[in-house]
C-alpha cells in the first residue's frame, strides 16, 4: 500500500508539473515578444526584434546637458548605434575607408575600428551613405554589411572571424537594409533592380548564412522585388515564426529555417523603406506614397509654396527664366531648398538640366506662357504612383492574403522614412514636418494626430520608446519626448546642436544617439 500511495503521489507530482508547464507556455504565448524578452539587449537595428521598444530601461526623460555622460568624436554614417553587454558598435566612411567601430559604454573610448577591404564603391543617392547599415550583434561577435563590400565578422575585440564578398545589388539610393539574426542564421535582404538574365523578373533575393563561418545555408529569389530599403523582422506568432520582408509593392514572409515562401500582401508602393512591427495577433507594415507623399488625398498647396522663393519678381507666377538652379520639382516640401531630397533629381550637365526644366514646365503650363500660376499648378498636381498604406495582417494564410488576412488597413499619417512603433496596442507614426500620428493597433482608426513645433523638416530616425515615452529626433537635431497613451503629451525637447538622422539606442539607463560628427550618451543617474 505504501508503495503504490508513493506511486500515486508521483504520478499527481508529475501531473501538475505537466500542467504548470503547459500553462506557463499559454501565458508566454499571450505576452508580446518585447514584453517576454525584457533582457534583450539593443543588438540589431531598432532594437530587440526590430521593435524600438526597450522594455525594463529607463533612460532619462529630461534629455539635456545635466544627464551628458559623454559626447565622442565618429566619422560620418547613417548606420545606427547597437549595444552588447559593455561594448557600442558602429559603422561609418573614413577617408574613403568602409570602417566598423567599438566604443565602451561607460566611457565612451573608442575600443578599436577596423576597415573592410579595397573594392569598387557603391553609388549612393546625395543624401545617403556607404554606411548605411547597422551592424548585428550576439554575445560572440559582431556582423556588418557594407554594399561596397558584402558582409565582414568581428568578435568583440575586433578581430575578423570571416568576410563574404557580395556583389553590390543596383538600387535607386544604395543599400540600406541590415543584417538581422535568427538561431544560428544571419539573413539579408538583397533586392535589385536588375533582372535575371534573359528575363524581365528581378533577380532580387533574400538569403541566410551560417554566423559561425559566414557560409550560404538558403537562397530565396525574389523575382517580384525592385530596390527597396526596409530591415526585415522575425515575427514569433501562434503559428511558429515567421520571416516578415517588406519590399516593393509586397509583403513577403518566409520560413526562417528554410526561406520557403509562406504568404504575401500587396497593395503597398514603389517606396518600401520601414521595418515592420508586430504581436502576437498581428504584423503591421508602412510604406509612403512614393516621394513622401504620407496621405491619400495630398495637399497641394505647400508645394506651391515650398518653390515660391524662385518668384523672383514677385508676380506670383514662377516663369521659365526664373527656373535657375537648385530649382525642380518638389517631392519634400518641408525640406529646404537645395536638400538633395527635396525634388526630382536633375542632371549636372548644364544642356540637359535644361531640357529637364523645360520637361517640368510643360507639366502645369497648360496656356504656354513659359511660366506657371498658382492655379495651374493646384490643378494639374497629381499624386505620384502608388498610395500611402499601413496594413495590419493576422497569421495563418497562405498565398495572396492581401484579402483574407488583411485586417485593417490605412491611408493617412503614414512615414516615408520612419517606422512605426507598436506599445500597447497602439501605433506611433512620426512623419516629416514633426506630425506624429497615433492609431489603434485593433482597428486602425486614428487616435490623434499632432504636430510637434520642435520638429518640423525631414525625420528620417525612426521612433524607440521606453518607460512609457517615445524618443523622437528630427533630422535638423531636435529630440521630442513624448508620454505614450491615448491623449498627446510633449513631456520635454532638446536641440542636440547638430543634424541626427539615425535611429537612436536603449539599454537600462541610457539613451545614445548618433549625430552629424558624434556619439552621444545621455544616461540617467542612479
Amino acid at each position: 500500500m505504501k508503495c503504490g500511495a508513493q506511486e500515486s503521489k508521483t504520478i499527481m507530482i508529475k501531473r501538475q508539473t505537466q500542467l504548470l508547464i503547459q500553462l506557463f507556455a499559454f501565458i508566454s504565448s499571450l505576452i508580446p515578444p518585447t514584453m517576454a524578452e525584457q533582457s534583450a539587449e539593443w543588438n540589431r537595428f531598432r532594437g530587440p526584434h526590430g521593435s524600438g521598444v526597450a522594455t525594463g530601461c529607463q533612460p532619462p526623460v529630461r534629455i539635456g546637458k545635466d544627464c551628458e555622460a559623454w559626447r565622442v568624436p565618429v566619422p560620418q554614417g547613417l548606420s545606427s548605434p547597437i549595444l552588447s553587454q559593455n561594448r557600442i558598435f558602429l559603422t561609418a566612411t573614413n577617408s574613403g575607408e568602409l570602417v566598423t567601430l567599438a566604443f565602451d559604454k561607460k566611457s565612451g573610448k573608442e575600443l578599436w575600428r577596423r576597415a573592410a577591404p579595397v573594392r569598387a564603391s557603391e553609388k549612393v543617392h546625395q543624401a545617403g551613405s556607404q554606411a548605411a547599415s547597422t551592424a548585428l550583434v550576439d554575445k560572440q561577435s559582431v556582423i556588418v554589411y557594407f554594399g561596397s563590400y558584402g558582409l565582414l565578422c568581428y568578435d568583440h575585440d575586433g578581430n575578423e572571424l570571416w568576410n563574404k564578398e557580395i556583389p553590390t545589388p543596383k538600387t535607386l539610393y544604395g543599400m540600406a537594409t541590415s543584417p538581422i539574426g535568427f538561431e544560428k542564421l544571419v539573413i539579408m535582404v538583397f533586392d535589385d533592380d536588375r533582372n535575371l538574365p534573359d528575363s524581365k523578373l528581378s533577380c532580387s533575393k533574400v538569403v541566410a548564412f551560417d554566423k559561425e563561418t559566414g557560409e550560404e545555408v538558403w537562397q530565396t529569389v525574389r523575382p517580384f522585388s525592385r530596390s527597396g530599403w526596409s530591415t526585415p523582422i522575425i515575427w514569433n506568432h501562434k503559428d511558429g515564426a515567421d520571416l516578415v520582408v517588406l519590399g516593393d509593392g509586397r509583403l513577403n514572409a518566409y520560413d526562417p529555417s528554410t526561406g520557403e515562401g509562406k504568404w504575401f500582401a500587396t497593395g503597398f508602393s514603389r517606396e518600401t523603406i520601414a521595418v515592420p512591427v508586430a504581436n502576437r495577433d498581428h504584423v503591421f507594415a508602412s510604406s509612403s506614397r512614393r516621394g513622401g507623399d504620407g496621405d491619400e488625398d495630398t495637399n497641394p498647396k505647400p508645394f506651391w509654396d515650398s518653390i515660391l522663393p524662385f518668384d523672383e519678381n514677385k508676380n506670383g507666377r514662377i516663369e521659365r527664366s526664373e527656373m535657375k538652379p537648385p530649382f525642380t520639382f518638389p517631392f519634400r516640401p518641408e525640406l529646404p531648398l537645395g536638400h538633395p531630397g527635396f525634388g526630382f533629381p536633375m542632371p549636372e550637365n548644364p544642356q540637359k538640366r535644361e531640357e529637364r526644366v523645360d520637361w517640368i514646365l510643360s507639366w502645369f503650363d497648360k496656356d504656354k506662357d513659359r511660366a506657371w500660376s498658382e492655379e495651374e499648378f493646384i490643378k494639374g498636381f497629381k499624386n505620384k504612383p502608388g498610395k500611402p498604406l499601413l496594413m495590419a495582417v493576422r497569421p495563418g494564410g497562405s498565398g495572396d492574403v492581401t484579402s483574407t488576412h488583411s485586417t485593417w488597413s490605412a491611408n493617412k499619417n503614414i512615414p516615408e522614412i520612419p517606422s512605426p512603433l507598436l506599445h500597447e496596442d497602439i501605433i506611433y507614426l512620426i512623419r516629416a514636418g514633426g506630425v506624429l500620428a497615433a492609431t489603434n493597433a485593433n482597428d486602425g482608426k486614428l487616435i490623434y494626430r499632432n504636430r510637434i513645433s520642435s520638429l518640423g523638416g525631414q525625420c528620417t530616425a525612426s521612433p524607440v520608446g521606453a518607460n512609457g515615452h517615445l524618443y523622437l529626433v528630427a533630422s535638423h537635431g531636435v529630440i521630442s519626448v513624448v508620454a505614450t497613451g491615448k491623449e498627446f503629451k510633449e513631456i520635454h525637447s532638446y536641440d542636440l546642436g547638430e543634424e541626427s538622422e539615425t535611429t537612436p539606442a536603449i539599454d537600462q539607463n541610457s539613451l545614445y544617439i548618433r549625430t552629424q560628427k558624434h556619439l552621444i550618451a545621455f544616461r540617467k543617474s542612479k
